[in-house]
């Protein structure tokens, strides 16, 4: 997969057979930032000095292939170019293959990978990324004085990307602390300490260039973006501020050649923290659970429901036997406020809910046909999102309508129909069959496969029925909402007509 610009994973990824790495020269000015300085430059050799010691190497060994996903996505073009040229010098030269292995073909060898961690407490607790070390069979640190010391994982995080290691010594460790990333400033200097490429401790320096970045790898984003140089294999090393305090753990590199351009990203310690705390006494994180399907709110969508402003979340679907069902939130709410704290958007409400204790109640205030309400919910435990099931619809469909004014032809939820997108049948709604290029619908996102539910309040069962209700909803001339399933997921749309 080859692209432009990719959001990397700062995790260097070998097998147990490398090529020597190519290194050119570079250097780069540094920038004049307030502080002490030796000759105008800002002098970062005291901070590197405290806080490097408790800096670690995170080595793992993963089962032959577990690195194949990372290392398409760590490779850049010196790697292809390095791979070629390799294959050219044992074509040439004769080098001869493995006895037993069909010509030009290598047996599989045990993955090896390299990060970073860093040590939050005198009896070897450790904090790096969950990507770091989720699929390996050893784990191996090593101490910036060369000491070696076997890792064993206490828990991990994948929606966090955070891990926590242990390690055992007869005596006490190096270690730092986390400090209050909800005061880091944009502009204030900062240092990453890592192991990029697998080279050994090493300290690059810049600023913090914005908070609060979406690279959208998940549900928590909330990145501080910084200039220093972030590679692969700083992967879950520290970012300190000029205390040395850490108030991010580097994770993603935004880069055209797999190597640092100035764009890093780090989880910040106030999502960190809680996070490191609760793997390390128990080995998993616990978070609240509504039970509900949402998506962002739009102009056109709150446009159609008759909202002053495109704020809050919206609720695709209510998961059977949820807190949500429960509580008496129906598909179609607006979730606007938790316990009397507005919603700006999807983010704050999944933040909000995953932050509480299960078992804890929470108030919700909700929009509902034109009216404010209030429901109290009973959080429960978040547990593991179901497997999404793909599947196309049939595009030669029998159409049955053709609302003209949105663009979509429409066809029957048949047996076939059903057997093909893999629903059952207590499954209800009508096919979207065609969509024409150009329509409001394909300006939505709508497409062949798409199983309408819902227009407006009502659900609809028929293609007739379905366009007898977009008929009507064109003479309003506002956006109607079409609550629409795709593979697994329910999510509402708000699409107006064309003009006539």
């Amino acid at each position: 997969m080859t692209k432009t610009k990719t959001i990397l994973a700062a995790l260097a990824v070998t097998t147990a057979l490398t090529a020597p790495a190519l290194i050119a020269p570079m250097f780069t000015a540094p920038a004049a930032v307030a502080g002490q300085a030796v000759s105008g430059v800002q002098d970062f050799s005291d901070l590197a000095a405290k806080v490097t010691p408790a800096v670690v190497n995170v080595a793992v060994t993963m089962k032959a292939g577990a690195a194949d996903d990372e290392d398409v996505r760590a490779s850049g073009p010196q790697d292809k170019q390095m791979e070629e040229f390799m294959k050219r010098f044992a074509e040439r030269f004769g080098q001869p293959t493995q006895p037993g292995t069909p010509e030009g073909k290598r047996p599989q060898r045990k993955g090896q990978g390299v990060g970073t961690g860093f040590i939050v407490d005198a009896k070897g607790t450790i904090v790096t990324n969950f990507h770091v070390v989720n699929k390996a069979d050893s784990i191996t640190v090593t101490m910036s004085d060369g000491t070696k010391l076997p890792a064993k994982m206490m828990g991990g995080d994948e929606k966090t990307d955070l891990a926590v290691l242990k390690v055992e010594s007869d005596k006490a460790l190096p270690f730092v602390t986390f400090g209050d990333a909800t005061k880091v400033r944009v502009g204030q200097p900062v240092m990453a300490v890592g192991n990029p490429f697998g080279l050994g401790g090493t300290v690059t320096t810049g600023i913090v260039s914005a908070r609060g970045r979406d690279i959208q790898s998940g549900p928590f984003d909330d990145y501080i973006q910084t200039d220093a140089a972030i590679n692969r294999g700083n992967s879950g090393g520290p970012l300190f501020d000029m205390e040395g305090k850490v108030i991010g753990i580097n994770t993603a590199i935004y880069s055209p050649t797999g190597g640092s351009v100035g764009l890093g990203f780090a989880i910040p310690s106030s999502l960190a923290e809680p996070v490191m705390t609760q793997l390390r006494d128990s080995g998993r994180v616990e978070r609240g659970l509504l039970g509900v399907q949402i998506q962002p709110v739009t102009k056109e969508i709150a446009e159609s429901l008759s909202l002053k402003a495109d704020k809050g979340a919206l609720v695709a679907m209510v998961s059977p036997d949820s807190p949500a069902l429960a509580a008496g939130v129906k598909s179609g709410d607006v979730i606007l406020s938790v316990d009397g704290k507005n919603v700006e958007g999807i983010k704050e409400l999944t933040r909000t809910i995953s932050a509480m204790k299960p078992g804890s109640s929470v108030k919700l205030g909700v929009w509902r046909d034109g009216k404010d309400m209030s429901l109290t919910a009973k959080v429960g435990d978040q547990k593991e999102e179901a497997a999404i099931v793909k599947a196309k619809a049939d595009s030669k469909a029998a159409e049955a309508a053709k609302p003209a004014a949105y663009g979509v032809s429409l066809a029957p939820l048949s047996p076939e129909a059903r057997k093909q997108l893999g629903l059952d049948g207590e499954m209800k709604g009508v096919v979207v069959a065609q969509v024409e290029p150009g329509s409001p619908a394909d300006d939505q996102g709508l497409k062949a496969g798409d199983v309408l539910q819902q227009v407006g309040k009502d659900g609809v069962d028929s293609p007739k029925m379905a366009a007898e209700k977009l008929k009507e909803a064109t003479k309003t001339g506002k956006p109607v909402l079409m609550k629409v399933y795709r593979e697994g997921m329910t999510r509402f749309v708000a699409i107006s007509p064309r003009a006539a």
